[in-house]
């Protein structure tokens, strides 16, 4: 019986000295899938729907970088040195072909990875994001503040505001998901710091200001992107414009959702996940 994201057991692993947070779910064999991780999160913020339909198939490993959740050190304030610090990490854990899951955030270090370290890379999963010098990242601090002043007022999570559409379908969703990220009750990852929140707006904003990603169209991996149909955060255009970036990318749009898109249509996003990912 594999682990599953409720009760798999959080380890440590020093990276260039210092301590990195990482659950590993599913099966203890073959490449495994590295999930990375949005603005703001931690390993609790992943999806169990999400997490454990991949882990059914496949081995998943998530991971806290530096300074973020459980992990120690100070994080970096550009994508670029989340990325190093990303492919250090699989470099302790003698990791030499992995496939990458990334979300927002995630999927802009998968980005540079994929592109730094194309031996390390298979297959490359990218949801909710954004090319470098496409609009959306720099503003993703003021729809935060905003999301949380609007979810004081009306009681609800940010994230109501944040991942998903206004309609009922997608709200009836959101509450589903939030419900889905309280399964886990024990050892809990600790919260993002307020200083891990400043850096990665930092980096963000650097992104966005960034030279035109050129190196994507040299990327020889098969990609798929996904995002919402009305994605605030991070523009759906983007994830078009990924595609057409990528000579070899698949593009998924799910309807009546935002940017959490994948955790909305959960069982058709690991669906397609799964068969992407597979040989």
């Amino acid at each position: 019986m594999y682990s599953t994201s409720k009760s798999v057991v959080t380890k440590t692993v020093e990276v260039e000295r210092t301590p990195f947070a990482y659950r590993e779910v599913g099966p203890t064999t073959g490449i495994p899938v590295v999930f990375l991780h949005h603005f703001t999160a931690v390993l609790d913020d992943w999806d169990p729907a999400v997490v454990d339909g991949i882990a059914a198939e496949r081995r998943v490993i998530l991971v806290d970088l530096r300074g973020v959740g459980g992990s120690g050190g100070t994080t970096p304030d550009s994508i670029e040195a989340m990325a190093g610090d990303a492919i250090a990490f699989l470099r302790v854990l003698g990791l030499s072909t992995v496939d990458l899951l990334g979300f927002s955030l995630g999927g802009m270090v998968a980005q540079l990875i994929v592109q730094q370290r194309p031996d390390l890379v298979r297959r490359v999963i990218l949801a909710g994001t954004a090319p470098a010098g496409d609009p959306g990242p720099a503003s993703t601090g003021a729809i935060l503040q905003a999301a949380l002043e609007k979810a004081g007022a009306q009681g609800k999570h940010p994230k109501h505001f944040l991942f998903f559409s206004p309609t009922a379908t997608s709200q009836a969703a959101a509450d589903a998901f939030l419900a889905r990220l309280d399964e886990r009750t024990e050892v809990r990852d600790a919260p993002v710091s307020n200083d891990t929140i400043g850096a990665q707006i930092t980096a963000l904003t650097k992104w966005e200001q960034g030279t035109s990603p050129i190196g994507l169209t040299n990327v020889d991996k098969p990609v798929l992107v996904v995002n919402g149909d009305n994605d605030t955060m991070l523009p759906t255009s983007s994830s078009l414009h990924l595609a057409q970036l990528l000579p070899h990318a698949q593009l998924s749009i799910y309807p009546d959702s935002g940017h959490g898109g994948i955790f909305q249509h959960h069982d058709l996003f690991v669906a397609q996940a799964l068969e992407f990912l597979r040989d």
